[in-house]
């Protein structure tokens, strides 16, 4: 089983890490806990969540999988989605109460996807104001953001000026063949240090629905880029079960492998026809709460 180092920040995670969205999918929260768990008792030390998962019902899920000394065996991340600074910090709260900790690991800013967020992001009063008087503060550890739309915007993040921790962005076999994170953002995460998480290994499931490849190869291939740590939605036992069975064999995608494997979801995939969070709002959840990206309210 592989242990990665998370960028410049010397931490050693998982390569698998456990997606927050699915674990408030579940069928219900005795299920959610079974499968962060499950994950944590088979070697998994990595979680990703969110503020705004299934209403804060997953970070709650999650909260009480990590009590019984269960948080001292994770690295903890979450998301925050306010880009001005008096909400941004009720969040980081709120995400402290419901996972039940002190310190959260890593905070990221949700949904860097508009080509303007960097600029709110930065503001005088924005989003990084809070994260910094956080981290300050001793409630967060690293600071890190995550947009799933454009590359050209996570490019435009990082020429923001700031030391970047961590970077989470869509890393798959379809993502080669339109608006490429891997081609246009992960050499820049790898020459500057940045811990590289890759998200939606599966493209939302699109790529195995679409029979572009099995679930395992999805994985694998992930799995085989310069990733820190590959986050995997996991909604069931028999899914977390998939993803350890993955982990524990994993062995590298030769390249001849790897380029097989794109061409062959580039035949699928013209126009991002199914890379629906590059191409459409349905995967964008910020969009339907516009107050938390603006200064009109301070309430959440």
């Amino acid at each position: 089983m592989e242990y990665r180092t998370l960028g410049k920040t010397g931490e050693r995670v998982s390569a698998i890490g456990i997606g927050g969205a699915h674990v408030g999918r579940a069928s219900t929260a005795e299920e959610g806990i079974r499968i962060v768990r499950t994950a944590i008792d088979n070697g998994i030390t990595f979680m990703d969540n969110c503020w705004d998962y299934a209403g804060g019902e997953a970070e709650i899920r999650m909260g009480k999988a990590l009590r019984d000394g269960y948080r001292q065996r994770v690295f903890l991340m979450t998301k925050i989605d306010a880009h001005y600074a008096p909400v941004a910090s009720q969040q980081i709260d709120q995400c402290l109460s419901r996972l039940q900790t002190d310190v959260i690991d890593l905070m990221q800013i949700h949904e860097v996807i508009r080509p303007d967020d960097p600029e709110r992001a930065f503001a005088p009063g924005g989003t990084m104001e809070a994260l910094l008087a956080a981290r300050k503060a001793g409630k967060i550890r690293y600071i890190g953001f995550t947009g799933h739309k454009d590359p050209d915007i996570h490019l435009k993040m990082l020429n923001m000026g700031f030391s970047w921790d961590t970077v989470q962005m869509p890393l798959n076999c379809l993502d080669a063949s339109h608006k490429s994170f891997q081609a246009k953002v992960l050499p820049v995460l790898v020459e500057r240090g940045i811990g590289v998480l890759g998200m939606k290994p599966l493209a939302a499931g699109a790529a195995v629905r679409d029979g572009v490849a099995t679930a395992e190869e999805c994985l694998r291939y992930a799995l085989s880029l310069p990733t820190s740590v590959v986050i995997t939605g996991c909604d069931s036992l028999a899914i977390v079960e998939q993803a350890i069975r993955v982990w524990q064999n994993f062995t590298p995608m030769t390249p001849d492998e790897m380029a097989a494997l794109r061409a062959r979801a580039a035949a699928r995939n013209q126009d991002g026809v199914l890379e629906g969070y590059k191409t459409t709002h349905r995967f964008d959840g910020t969009i339907n709460n516009p107050h938390w990206l603006t200064t009109a309210s301070v309430t959440v």
